[in-house]
């Protein structure tokens, strides 16, 4: 068993946050989630995502989530939801983007051809940053990059990579959670996100921002090009949470935000530990 613990400190008491409880992939299943110096109001099904929020009130002080995690059993899969298409501002392509990605896969040949091709053509999009105005922000549909490359984070890559393969009429998952580097002994302060495909029964994931920030060239399907660990909390863009000072429209849900009444979500810095470790053993792979 994995356990998950996300410390969070600075908090007042009767202050609120909306957690992720957590999800199934075919790698890891999250069984349990326990809140401690913070009292749970309310569990929120997002029904069309078949995923569920936490409302929770600070005790004040830190306020610590724990998940734990084992190994998904054989056959365990993605959400049928997390492939599928929905319209909203964050998921949906721009018509330019739309006729650009269809060109795309179609000079590669089609089939998981093209889905390589998009993931490249995502790649050189972007220059891996941490911007503070996103490239889509104040945009109705995520828009085409015709040239240069733009300052972006993981969400930004595999915001414009989901739109695009979906553009093009390949099934793809936007999914997130927490990534451990080997090398700082399962500790981590921010959320990752990555991409899988699901095409002629075939599933692969793909992870253009860790192949970037380690310079381990062209992305290439496989989940952990740097050695770690992951688990995802949850998947897809566009949340509908109906409880009072939840936003109509969250664009997603991967780690816990602040609520307060008549303002937008706010995050909240968070430390998170992982244990057991991820190692890296004598051949420089990484290791439960």
């Amino acid at each position: 068993m994995t356990v998950l613990t996300v410390e969070i400190d600075g908090l007042s008491p009767g202050d609120w946050l909306l957690a992720p409880v957590g999800m199934a992939t075919p790698h890891d299943t999250v069984t349990g989630f326990h809140v401690e110096r913070g009292r749970v109001a309310a569990v929120l099904p997002e029904a069309e995502l078949g995923l569920c929020a936490a409302l929770i009130e600070a005790e004040g002080g830190g306020l610590s989530l724990r998940y734990q995690a084992v190994r998904s059993a054989a056959g365990c899969r993605y959400p049928e939801a997390a492939f599928a298409g929905r319209a909203n501002r964050f998921t949906q392509a721009a018509t330019d983007l739309v006729e650009a990605s269809r060109a795309v896969a179609a000079r590669a040949g089609g089939g998981n051809a093209g889905i390589a091709a998009l993931v490249a053509e995502a790649e050189c999009r972007f220059a891996y940053a941490h911007p503070e105005r996103r490239f889509n922000d104040g945009h109705d549909a995520v828009p085409y990059l015709s040239c240069g490359a733009t300052p972006g984070s993981c969400v930004d890559i595999n915001t414009y990579l989901v739109a695009s393969l979906r553009a093009a009429g390949y099934e793809a998952a936007y999914l997130y959670g927490y990534f451990f580097p080997a090398e700082r002994g399962g500790i981590t302060n921010d959320m990752h996100c990555w991409v899988a495909t699901r095409h002629g029964g075939e599933i692969r994931e793909w992870d253009i921002a860790h192949h970037m920030k380690a310079g381990l060239g062209p992305t290439h399907p496989g989940l952990n090009p740097r050695p770690g660990s992951r688990i995802a909390l949850g998947h897809s863009m566009g949340h509908r949470y109906r409880a009072s000072d939840v936003p109509a429209l969250l664009k997603l849900l991967a780690e816990p935000v602040a609520l307060a009444r008549g303002e937008e979500p706010r995050a909240v810095p968070v430390a998170v530990r992982c244990d057991p470790a991820p190692s890296i053993d004598s051949a420089g792979k990484a290791g439960p």
